[in-house]
Parts: structure tokens; C-alpha cells; sequence
């Protein structure tokens, strides 16, 4: 992933220079024991988990009321992430429009392509699925972002590439941002950047967390 591809990376508009290396190296740590604790979960431990992840999210998502026509996007689980393919294959089933983060360029923005159940996919950026070039892009009303560590704050930890960010700093207006992550991946602080972006809310398998307040 972005942080094994280059394991230097650190925050470039960070104020001081060495404190940004000092959180880049411990996220690294952090990355390889919580993808190691998913890991450990084995193929029952996470079946369980995406299910219960999957009744909170549709809990959620139920209380926006109807989301017909609504965009959102979802991704493609790797790397032992749960997998919330079944709730949206019911989505797409119930009229809202799916869609799948694409990696056209590097280090820039997601693009979201729309994905349907059975579709032919290709395989793109890091091996992961996505829909063919062809499908139509999106602009999500609704972004589901997989987290390998989340904090209080709705800070989320992920493999170190910051599209996620770039993505949320490009989107005006900025998306309704919900993240999956496990329970036991909560952190005390991730030590934010000035190029994190806190979330909406954290979906885990035991509940849901918080929601970002508008500062307005």
C-alpha cells in the first residue's frame, strides 16, 4: 500500500518538519499492528464483524430517510477490510446509485465510478476491482472510507496515500463522510495533520460514532 510504496512519506505542510516524520513513523507502526489484529480476526471473526457493520451502516443510512437516487459511495474491501458488498448490492436494489473509488492519477483526487452487481471489473490501482472506464463517474452525496485506525475526533487512520483526504478537500460540497473501521482499532489520537480531514461518523461492528458538528 501507499506507505509500504514510500515508506519517507510525511505531511510536507506540516510547521515543523521533524514532529511530521516523528507521527509519520509512528502511523507506520500503527498501520502494521492494526492490519495485523484484522488480519488475526481469521474468515468467521470478519464474516461476523462485516455483518454487524452492515445492520449499524443500514441503521444510519435509514435515518436520512429515502436515498433513492442518492449517490454513494462505497469501495471494494482488501487487506482483511469488511465487507459491505452485500448491503450495497441491496442499495442499488432499493434505487440509490453506487459507486466505487477509482485511482486514475496518481496522487490526486478519487474518481467514482458507478458500479452495479455483476459488473465486469478490471483490476486498478494496487490490484483493487474497480469499474471500467466506461462506467459513468459520480459525485457521491455519501462516501463510505475503510479505516484502519479511527480516533475520537473521527480522525481516520488509513494506508498512508492521503486520497481519501485529497479527495474530501476537492468535493464542494463535501460529502456526508462515514467511516468502517473495528471497534478495537480506536486510538487515542492519530496526531492529525493539517492535511487530515475529520469524518462524519465511525461505523463499527459494535455501534456508531458521534457526528462531525457543523461549525455554522
Amino acid at each position: 500500500m501507499a506507505a509500504e510504496v514510500d515508506p519517507t512519506y510525511f505531511d510536507p505542510l506540516g510547521t515543523d518538519v521533524q514532529q511530521a516524520r516523528d507521527v509519520a513513523r509512528w502511523r507506520r507502526a500503527e498501520r502494521a499492528r492494526l492490519a495485523s489484529l484484522r488480519e488475526g480476526l481469521g474468515q468467521t471473526g470478519r464474516a461476523h464483524v462485516s455483518s454487524s457493520i452492515c445492520s449499524h451502516l443500514e441503521t444510519v443510512l435509514a435515518a436520512r430517510g429515502t436515498l433513492r437516487e442518492t449517490v454513494l459511495a462505497g469501495y471494494w474491501p482488501i487487506r482483511g477490510e469488511p465487507d459491505l458488498r452485500p448491503i450495497l448490492s441491496d442499495l442499488h436494489a432499493a434505487g440509490v446509485c453506487i459507486a466505487l473509488p477509482v485511482v486514475e492519477t496518481p496522487a490526486a483526487p478519487l474518481v467514482f465510478r458507478r458500479w452495479m452487481p455483476g459488473m465486469r471489473m478490471l483490476r486498478g490501482h494496487w490490484n483493487i476491482p474497480v469499474p471500467p472506464p466506461e462506467a459513468e463517474v459520480l459525485t457521491p452525496d455519501i462516501a463510505l472510507a475503510p479505516c484502519l485506525g479511527w480516533d475520537a475526533g473521527r480522525y481516520r487512520l488509513g494506508w498512508g496515500g492521503g486520497y481519501y483526504d485529497r479527495t474530501l478537500a476537492a468535493l464542494s460540497p463535501r460529502p456526508v463522510t462515514i467511516g468502517i473501521a473495528l471497534a478495537a482499532a480506536r486510538l487515542t489520537t492519530i496526531y492529525p495533520q493539517p492535511h487530515d480531514i475529520p469524518l462524519d461518523r465511525i461505523v463499527t461492528e459494535k455501534g456508531v460514532s458521534g457526528e462531525r458538528k457543523d461549525p455554522s
